[in-house]
């Protein structure tokens, strides 16, 4: 199957109300442009060079999601252009986003990444460090300017029980349905970012209203 028809038969199985976003890592820009000619605009990357490469070569109506681990000393290379940062897990990281992207007059938008899964080399906040954050953003408007808050991002534990998937996926929605009712001017969750190539129709199941898929679009990766 070419990447154009993988698009196509993927966008047919998901609601109008679910955002895709084409996880593009490792993939050469050749790729990236056969999705983008058959009509995707949102990428999404893990490696931030990865990701300055490509916004450099590529069409600039692009929308670049960062949606990996962000160290924030990287956070000044994607400032300029990011639309989305998927995995926000501490309020340092949130700060320096937010630093950055008010020397490039921007705002920037986030998800904040909590941690759903049993395995530990997964990043995240727990629920108590979410509420601490969520607190800190909305009493204090005035040092946040820069970032806005736009919902949650989780990833499920990497398992072929499915049961227990589903148990993290509707943990992160009720999370998220907690969360959602507080609404501030830099703070307004309606995105929640949940589900990959193995599971999104589960995902979607369970409230996600974006999707990350990689593999089932370009094909397995080849990690050099």
């Amino acid at each position: 199957m070419s990447i154009s028809n993988n698009l196509t038969q993927i966008k047919s199985q998901i609601p109008p109300h679910v955002t895709l976003v084409a996880v593009s890592k490792t993939k050469p820009v050749a790729d990236l442009m056969e999705a983008y000619d058959a009509g995707q605009r949102i990428f999404g990357e893990n490696y931030v060079q990865e990701l300055v490469e490509k916004h450099e070569q590529m069409p600039k109506d692009i929308q670049w999601h960062f949606i990996g681990h962000l160290q924030s000393r990287k956070v000044k290379l994607i400032a300029p252009f990011v639309s989305l940062i998927h995995g926000v897990d501490s309020l340092k990281l949130l700060q320096e986003i937010n630093k950055q992207a008010a020397k490039n007059n921007r705002v920037i938008v986030c998800l904040l990444q909590i941690h759903i899964a049993e395995e530990e080399s997964k990043f995240g906040l727990d629920e108590q460090e979410l509420d601490e954050i969520l607190k800190q953003v909305q009493n204090d408007n005035e040092n946040y300017k820069n970032i806005r808050i736009v919902g949650l991002m989780g990833m499920a534990t990497f398992t072929e029980n499915q049961n227990q998937i589903e148990k993290e996926f509707q943990n992160l929605k009720s999370i998220f349905d907690k969360v959602s009712q507080l609404s501030t001017e830099n703070c307004q969750l309606n995105t929640l970012s949940m589900g990959m190539s193995g599971d999104y129709q589960l995902a979607i199941s369970c409230g996600s209203t974006m999707v990350r898929i990689g593999s089932s679009i370009f094909g397995t990766r080849n990690y050099q």
